[in-house]
């Protein structure tokens, strides 16, 4: 009988590319178990499941998939971002966003929405694009407004290197989760006109650093950034474990004063 659970430990081998000897040996059991779990001859117990999950690296949203699979009940729990049981988290993020303040920040989901967004970074969208415009080119996705042909990829004068940084960190993306919604992002942009064919593929020599340098210029308007991307990360809430918090950071003092005198009068509004 064919096991669920074994497709699965071989789809994500397959996608670690870890043999099944080498998984066997990170995990503490025997080569010979491990052949008998993926072909379904051999009963995997709960913990021997979380043993593989984390020998493999695999994300809590489908290390729940593998439990139950497995027969067991999920470990991880996902409460929605809007549920009462987040009102102290949401609480703390607006605060960090605050704190970011006169500088822009935005708070992401897993497939690069934006959940959350400070005064700053509606500022810098709208001295870009009018409402209309970032509707139109796929707000409020993070990728897609960057993306899009009538998005800011237009104001964008370090393009290239911006864009290659992004479509590489959704690459992992992909390549860590299998995440079929991330898969369909990914191809939709690389869709896009003018897309280089180096993109396509994951390249495991780019850069993993967490921050990347972006310069917007519009007529009068130039301003340069360095960005870093953050995540909250908790051991037992999908949710959190997924949110990305990236924070806009002024690269030189033209910049900083620039974003100082908006801050004012946004403040003042």
């Amino acid at each position: 009988m064919k096991s669920r659970l074994g497709s699965l430990l071989k789809q994500w081998r397959a996608r670690r590319q870890v043999s099944q000897l080498a998984l066997a040996a990170q995990a503490g059991v025997s080569a010979r178990h491990l052949s008998f779990v993926e072909t379904g001859r051999a009963r995997a117990d709960r913990e021997l499941v979380l043993a593989l999950a984390r020998a493999l690296e695999v994300p809590l949203r489908s290390r729940n998939e593998l439990l139950t699979a497995a027969g067991f009940a999920p470990l991880y729990r996902e409460t929605p971002w809007e549920a009462p049981e987040m009102a102290q988290v949401r609480r703390a993020v607006d605060f960090m966003l605050a704190q970011q303040e006169p500088f822009p920040a935005v708070v992401l989901d897993r497939h690069w929405n934006i959940l959350l967004a400070n005064k700053a970074m509606g500022w810098l969208t709208q001295q870009l694009l009018t409402p209309e415009a970032a509707c139109a080119a796929g707000a409020p996705n993070i990728m897609r407004l960057t993306y899009h042909p009538g998005g800011l990829r237009n104001w964008i004068v370090n393009w290239d290197e911006t864009a290659s940084a992004y479509i590489q960190w959704l690459h992992r993306d992909y390549l860590r989760t299998g995440d079929a919604q991330t898969k369909k992002l990914l191809d939709e942009l690389l869709a896009y006109p003018k897309i280089p064919r180096r993109w396509l593929d994951l390249d495991l020599d780019a850069s993993t650093l967490p921050f990347l340098a972006m310069e917007f210029r519009k007529g009068d308007l130039a301003l340069r950034f360095f960005t870093t991307i953050a995540s909250l990360g908790t051991p037992y809430d999908i949710t959190l474990h997924e949110l990305r918090v990236e924070c806009f950071f002024p690269a030189d003092g033209a910049t900083e004063m620039a974003m100082r005198a908006a801050g004012g009068g946004l403040s003042s509004a």
